[in-house]
């Protein structure tokens, strides 16, 4: 598989114990997503939790505007496998709530809590139960007093963050994570940039509000990416439009790109006159049925013998188009010729054979079972 030559320095910052999940310091940076279900209608919750969870999210966080969310709470937390967060704004009673239900971290946006008291008494709270917090601030968001004197700029959201955070260092409390997110990316890089500097809390990335799947993909890509590549960030949800799932796939492949995590990556060609064959749809089912294999990888996907060769030399599968007819390359070397209609499974074929841990365990049991 091909590694990166260069290797990204990251900010150290503090480290954070989230239900067993650490976050900052020499941690992996971390994926998070969140549900879109009502968080009350507990079996759809857990169903989409544990979709998330084997799609690769290692901490799922729910919104919780009703009492009866925040009620539901514990019940979610005792059928899932992931950290779960509690999603809380305005009503500081439902942040108390979920402390009692076990959650495993406060997201809290302190610019609409309202009195200083109410956060005062959540973080006693959270000490008490040892339960992170993090402070999300959202340009959206921000403190009357702060946009009067700045607007939301950048420099607004650094001093939000600031001044929440002295509120639970006065209160010995320092289990904190910090975003700053807004739906621009120069503003939402500058951001994250300032805050690095001012303290060593670790940072959650996210463009808010990024928008639908592709044009989303390419807001948090642009945002995250800059970001990670600087060495900063400890943890990262890619907010978009589309189902949840979705999140997970880009925020995976946002890490892969920039040598933070192994995966499992298919390099494919463009196309052009000379393919023979059609490489967006071959390339779109080899690329679909990649995201549920579960060790690193390289697959290539090409459509001529032009640069087939050259491209499947560096990778430990691939597949090369030709008329009606393409050959299969393993470990960067010729394996067989198959029929054009049978490339693609056939290629899946030999990972399972070659490669049976990268398998799901459901593929692997059912192949068994035919067996």
């Amino acid at each position: 598989m091909r590694e990166s030559a260069v290797k990204i320095e990251r900010r150290k910052t503090r480290q954070v114990n989230v239900g067993g999940v650490t976050i900052g310091g020499d941690a992996p940076v971390r994926i998070q997503s969140m549900t879109t279900s009502h968080t009350r209608d507990v079996a759809q919750t857990v169903d989409q939790i544990q979709q998330l969870a084997e799609a690769g999210c290692e901490l799922v966080r729910v919104a919780c505007p009703t009492e009866e969310d925040a009620r539901a709470l514990g019940r979610i937390k005792s059928r899932i496998t992931i950290p779960l967060i509690a999603d809380i704004h305005f009503n500081h009673r439902f942040a108390l709530i979920a402390l009692d239900e076990g959650v495993d971290k406060l997201r809290l946006n302190p610019g609409n809590i309202g009195k200083k008291e109410r956060t005062v008494e959540i973080v006693r709270k959270a000490k008490e139960r040892k339960v992170p917090i993090r402070i999300g601030v959202n340009g959206g968001s921000l403190e009357e007093d702060l946009m009067q004197k700045f607007g939301p700029t950048p420099e607004a959201l650094v001093e939000s963050a600031q001044r929440h955070i002295r509120i639970l260092e006065e209160l010995d409390f320092y289990d904190i994570i910090v975003s700053l997110k807004a739906s621009d990316v120069p503003p939402m890089i500058e951001s994250y940039r300032l805050a690095s500097q001012k303290f060593d809390y670790p940072l959650h990335l996210g463009v808010t509000e990024a928008g639908t799947l592709q044009r989303g993909s390419i807001y948090n890509a642009i945002g995250i990416g800059a970001l990670l590549h600087q060495g900063i960030g400890d943890t990262i949800r890619v907010s978009l439009t589309a189902e949840s799932v979705e999140e997970i796939k880009v925020a995976k492949m946002i890490l892969e790109a920039l040598g933070l995590r192994k995966g499992v990556r298919v390099v494919s060609c463009p196309s052009c006159g000379r393919a023979e064959v059609d490489v967006f749809k071959l390339a779109g089912e080899v690329e679909d049925r990649a995201m549920k294999l579960k060790e690193p990888l390289t697959i290539s996907v090409l459509g001529c013998v032009v640069n087939g060769p050259g491209e499947a030399h560096e990778s430990d599968f691939g597949i090369t188009g030709g008329k009606d007819k393409g050959m299969i390359y393993i470990d960067g070397k010729q394996h067989r010729v198959v029929g054009e209609k049978e490339l693609v499974d056939q290629l899946f074929e030999e990972i399972k054979t070659r490669r049976p841990e990268a398998v799901p365990d459901k593929e692997t049991t059912s192949s068994n079972s035919a067996a």
